[in-house]
């Protein structure tokens, strides 16, 4: 599964504001890994990020499952706002 679609999918579930969410892959130096960013408006920040962080704990661990099935990469996924 593609792991940008998987992302933009969970955090456009989480949020209020769906059209502010954009998520990209960038390329990174390590082989075997991928650098996903979420950006979503400043009101959801806090829907996506969770108490104590718990909400992004939960999407970068399906997210890294998902990897996992499909092929063992690495995930490390950001979330900052516009």
């Amino acid at each position: 599964m593609n792991l940008v679609l998987l992302t933009e999918t969970i955090v456009k579930m989480i949020v209020l504001d769906k059209e502010a969410v954009s998520v990209r892959q960038y390329e990174t130096t390590e082989d075997n890994l991928a650098h996903l960013s979420v950006m979503v408006a400043q009101d959801d920040l806090g829907r996506v990020i969770g108490k104590d962080g718990r909400t992004i704990k939960s999407i970068r661990n399906i997210v890294q499952a998902s990897s996992t099935l499909n092929g063992g990469q690495r995930v490390k996924v950001d979330v900052d706002s516009y």
